[in-house]
């Protein structure tokens, strides 16, 4: 038997709101392997997201395959918009969902983490952090400010964490972030920036895992995943039309799971993938490997 065993590890998963994401499936899965977990977690969602976990309502999300519940060690704001609390504009800072959260910026996270649990306090960060507000725009009629913060808050948002975090990383740390074959192939659909986002935040990948393991010993991946109807990704507006097309097109005839990623995530995250960095790992049924649409005539053998 070879186990992921990740007790006595401490996991930092940024970019959880709900239980209907892959943010949710990887924090449950690295509890399911033992380690504890804190999330991060937008301010303006966050008392929506505390009222659900009090009034029992994602009980059965939470329950564990030994069936114990998943309890988060700890739930800290973060808008990763934002390097320091002074960067955010007033009418952020004076923003009700806001105010009463304190420091929600990365540094204000990073100072939160060690205060409560000294330094070096971190085995595990995953950036499950995707934002683009203009998304349903094509690419062409996506302005200068919607391209931009769909490039700072989905990728710029990694290295902001990454930078923050890496002094405070324990020995054999990783760090792994959510891609998108948008990367690399046009999606029509997927606008706002959005596809420019994620390859930014491949290359990032790369260049990440030269310097932070140079400098903390810490690998850095990422996972690019298959479509997947979370709320988040709902919210753009043709992804049962994603959906479709893939599970039409893919080698293996089955439906993706948040758990396949959480999964994933998991193995990235622990000693079975010490000699894994730098890498993007794909989780969609092996879509990314096809280059026709299953559909298409020539391979129907029709005229």
């Amino acid at each position: 038997m070879l186990p992921i065993d990740l007790r006595g590890k401490r996991a930092l998963v940024a970019g959880v709101a709900d239980d209907g994401g892959f943010g949710f499936a990887i924090a449950k899965a690295l509890a399911e392997a033992g380690a504890t977990v804190c999330v991060g977690c937008w301010p303006p969602a966050m008392g929506i997201f505390e009222k659900l976990l009090d009034r029992g309502k994602m009980d059965e999300s939470l329950t564990l395959a030994d069936g114990s519940s998943m309890e988060f060690e700890r739930i800290y704001p973060l808008d990763a918009a934002f390097d320091t609390l002074e960067d955010a504009p007033t009418e952020i800072r004076e923003n009700k969902r806001y105010v009463e959260r304190g420091d929600f910026s990365v540094a204000g996270l990073t100072a939160a983490l060690e205060g409560d649990f000294g330094s070096p306090c971190v085995d595990i960060l995953v950036h499950a952090l995707a934002n683009g507000p203009e998304v349903k725009n094509p690419l062409l009629e996506t302005s200068r400010r919607g391209y931009l913060e769909a490039i700072g808050v989905s990728a710029y948002s990694h290295v902001s964490l990454l930078r923050a975090l890496g002094p405070h990383f324990r020995p054999g740390g990783s760090s792994l972030s959510l891609t998108y074959l948008a990367s690399e192939r046009a999606v029509p659909g997927y606008g706002g920036g959005m596809s420019s986002a994620k390859a930014a935040l491949e290359s990032d990948t790369r260049t990440l895992a030269w310097e932070a393991g140079q400098k903390w010993g810490v690998r850095v991946n990422t996972i690019s995943a298959g479509p997947y109807a979370s709320r988040a990704a709902s919210a753009i507006g043709f992804i049962d039309r994603m959906i479709d097309y893939y599970q039409a097109n893919v080698p293996l005839e089955r439906e993706l799971e948040a758990e396949d990623v959480g999964h994933t995530a998991a193995f990235l995250s622990s000693p079975l993938a010490t000699g894994i960095t730098g890498s993007v790992i794909y989780v969609d049924n092996g879509y990314h490997a096809m280059g026709a649409a299953r559909s298409a005539p020539e391979l129907q053998g029709e005229d």
